[in-house]
């Protein structure tokens, strides 16, 4: 399975310490907007430290790709509330 770390700009998806910023960036500005800002930027900490030990380079790969999903994902959220048009399919039930 191709790496989703090829959406974000090389020099984010390489560097794990840029990812993590990144992360608290989206976490602090979500919080702001949401008023839980502590919380979500401690989640994002735990989630890096909890995992700061990792030497699998797979498993690191598997990481780097949950946080740049996470990103993408806020990515395409703040678009769609921008342009007010849906990027997603979403099914109709």
């Amino acid at each position: 399975m191709p790496s989703l770390q090829t959406a974000l700009p090389l020099e984010l998806a390489n560097n794990a310490i840029m990812l993590y910023r990144e992360c608290l960036r989206r976490a602090k500005y979500i919080g702001q907007k949401k008023y839980n800002t502590e919380l979500l930027t401690c989640m994002v900490r735990e989630q890096f430290k909890k995992h700061m030990q990792e030497t699998d380079p797979e498993k690191i790969q598997n990481l780097k790709d949950d946080a740049a999903r996470g990103l993408i994902n806020h990515m395409l959220y703040e678009s769609e509330n921008l342009c007010g048009r849906k990027f997603s399919k979403s099914s109709s039930t």
